[in-house]
């Protein structure tokens, strides 16, 4: 059973910095892109980045400069290093991960809450 579990949420001021994590646990055989989503209140899901398994990277516009994506793959854990926090990035972020475990599909984790406030 593959587990994905976030931590690194809270309160921030603008212009603030929070590192989310996302470890990966369970019988995994391999992963592959790795990513983070947002929804906002009253809003749709929608991609911030993502991370393929070689490294190649891609960000939300609205991200680009201030977000930083990044993974361990021995640790099976990917990063989101955000700076500049405004508060339009305040949303639920949550871990996707493109995982084979006998049979290959989409992960989610559970969401952790980022709120940008003075």
């Amino acid at each position: 059973q593959v587990q994905l579990v976030e931590s690194g949420g809270g309160l921030v001021q603008p212009g603030g910095s929070l590192r989310l994590s996302c470890a990966a646990s369970g019988t995994i055989f391999r992963i592959y892109s790795m990513g983070w989503y947002r929804q906002a209140r009253e809003k749709q899901r929608e991609l911030v980045a993502a991370i393929t398994s070689g490294g190649n990277t891609n960000y939300a516009d609205s991200v680009k400069g201030r977000f930083t994506i990044s993974r361990d793959n021995a640790k099976n854990t990917v990063y989101l290093q955000m700076n500049s926090l405004k508060p339009e990035d305040t949303a639920v972020y949550y871990c996707n991960a493109d995982i084979e475990y006998w049979g290959r599909r989409d992960y989610w984790g559970q969401g952790i809450q980022v709120t940008v406030s003075s």
